[in-house]
């Protein structure tokens, strides 16, 4: 079954590639959606897909790529699908 989350991503996640790093894996993991930088300094993620390429993608999150330095994660279920095509990153 299909799932959709919404993912605060917290701490040094900026200016170190984390979106094009959460698309790259998102994909390799069969995971749609998007991904943004916020005003605050966080990366804000919608992700759709099924249970344990999910729960991949969301650990993935709370490491991030090499420079980063993820402090926290929020994550959310949402009930409701969006039925994303594809990753995109949003500016």
């Amino acid at each position: 079954m299909k799932r959709h989350f919404n993912i605060y991503v917290y701490g040094r996640v900026q200016m170190v590639g984390f979106r094009f790093h959460a698309k790259a894996k998102a994909e390799r993991f069969g995971v749609v959606g998007f991904s943004r930088n916020e005003s605050d300094g966080s990366v804000y993620i919608e992700a759709e897909g099924h249970g344990k390429s999910l729960k991949r993608f969301i650990e993935w999150c709370k490491k991030g790529p090499m420079f980063a330095n993820v402090k926290r994660v929020e994550v959310k279920e949402r009930k409701k699908l969006k039925n994303f095509n594809g990753f995109k990153i949003t500016f």
